[in-house]
């Protein structure tokens, strides 16, 4: 008789939450912009993508991300032009992101939203307060993350969306909230200085108190990407530690391309599993070029991972098996994987996403990074040979195998193009 073990579902029994299982997909926040473009998605095979996100799921993905600014347009408004001016691609606000994000959910996709708490980027070199809240002293400001946030997930859920994962702040190893957008002097933390470190843990707590308010089944991700810098890293989720700030998953970028080999990566991984072992970790950003150098890439890696599919696959393959070295590692999402222009006039192609901007084609990556979270499912159950029964992710015998799908035949997964 055939047995099967669900050893993925038995950790979730007895888990009771969210963390019992692997998660894997990307950020797709412009995939709005992309469809209203016109570009034509396509399977790797080339076969046309009527509606990319249930193609996802299909191919294995089962989270999706999705980035949130206050206010892009009066950014932009008062800053039309110079080193300041806006990204358009930093465009996501409330209303755009609701219908996104109602689209993952209704898949049945899990959804991380990420708070950046400005009006455009927010990462290590700027963490600009929203226009509307620059005129805030501190004790103001905890008080309007705290509201912002919780008026924020309280229309969410009007509109039907609980996510299952919220970053409050991205990428924020030197703070948040600096201050007005140029600020001579930001409010930054740093390694061995003391200043503002209370700061940013008030800020956080009152973010997070409103999460866990609004949103109680969330794991809560608290974002650095200091990869390259064990030191600072682990400086940073130590004043975590020290704040006592109230979260789940400590969430890393990591970029080859800026932060150096895996070996790096391994190294920051093994340290933090081994002094905050209470604590998932997943790889909130992460992504590697198909074609061409990003610009501003400050590591070349080519001769590990050449610039073509195969290149990007095989980082792809070896980010993964990285990964899967470290228990408490549960998520890998790739950073603006839906960047497409084939079938458009737009420019300046990004040139690390998961589908080919010359074809329109996915890249052999995307299922590549998808055993991430099948080695947590599929690969666990154990099946008697040769008895040509079909089986879906869950373990669940069907009739047939449809396009897109993975399955287990003969104890083998086999993926249905």
């Amino acid at each position: 008789m055939r047995k099967i073990f669900l050893l993925m579902a038995l950790i979730n029994v007895f888990a009771g939450n969210l963390f019992g299982q692997r998660y894997v997909g990307g950020d797709i926040s412009l995939l709005p912009e992309y469809e209203k473009a016109g570009a034509k998605y396509k399977s790797h095979g080339g076969e046309p993508i009527s509606d990319l996100v249930p193609w996802l799921k299909a191919k294995g993905m089962n989270a999706m991300r999705v980035r949130l600014f206050v206010n892009p347009k009066r950014y932009a408004q008062l800053h039309p032009s110079g080193s300041l001016a806006q990204d358009p691609n930093a465009c996501q606000d409330l209303e755009y992101v609701i219908p996104l994000c109602k689209r993952i959910v209704d898949a049945g996709i899990s959804l991380m939203l990420d708070f950046h708490y400005s009006d455009t980027w927010a990462d290590p070199a700027k963490q600009w307060t929203p226009v509307d809240w620059e005129g805030l002293s501190d004790e103001q400001l905890y008080d309007k993350i705290y509201s912002y946030t919780k008026e924020t997930l309280q229309i969410l859920k009007r509109e039907g969306i609980t996510p299952d994962f919220i970053q409050p702040g991205n990428e924020i190893s030197y703070g948040m909230l600096w201050g007005p957008a140029g600020t001579s002097a930001p409010k930054k933390t740093f390694m061995g200085n003391n200043a503002n470190w209370d700061r940013l843990g008030k800020l956080l707590g009152n973010a997070i108190k409103a999460c866990r308010e609004e949103c109680p089944k969330a794991g809560i991700v608290i974002h650095t990407e200091r990869v390259a810098q064990v030191d600072v890293q682990n400086n940073f989720y130590d004043k975590m530690q020290q704040l006592d700030v109230d979260y789940d998953i400590i969430g890393l970028s990591y970029y080859p391309y800026f932060h150096g080999p895996l070996s790096n990566l391994n190294t920051a991984l093994g340290s933090l599993q081994n002094r905050y072992p209470t604590k998932k970790i997943m790889i909130v950003e992460t992504g590697y070029s198909y074609k061409w150098e990003v610009p501003g890439t400050t590591v070349d890696l080519q001769n590990v991972w050449p610039y073509s599919d195969q290149g990007q696959n095989k980082f792809a393959r070896d980010l993964v098996d990285t990964l899967e070295k470290y228990t408490n590692c549960n998520g890998l999402f790739w950073w603006w994987m839906e960047y497409n222009a084939f079938g458009t006039n737009l420019q300046g192609w990004y040139n690390a996403p998961l589908f080919d901007s010359t074809t329109g084609c996915a890249t052999s990556a995307l299922e590549t990074i998808c055993s991430f979270a099948e080695s947590a499912g599929i690969n666990s159950i154990v099946a008697d040979e040769k008895d040509n029964v079909i089986y879906n992710l869950q373990g669940i015998p069907v009739k047939e195998m449809h396009n897109g799908g993975i399955y287990i035949v003969n104890g083998k997964k086999v993926i249905k193009q």
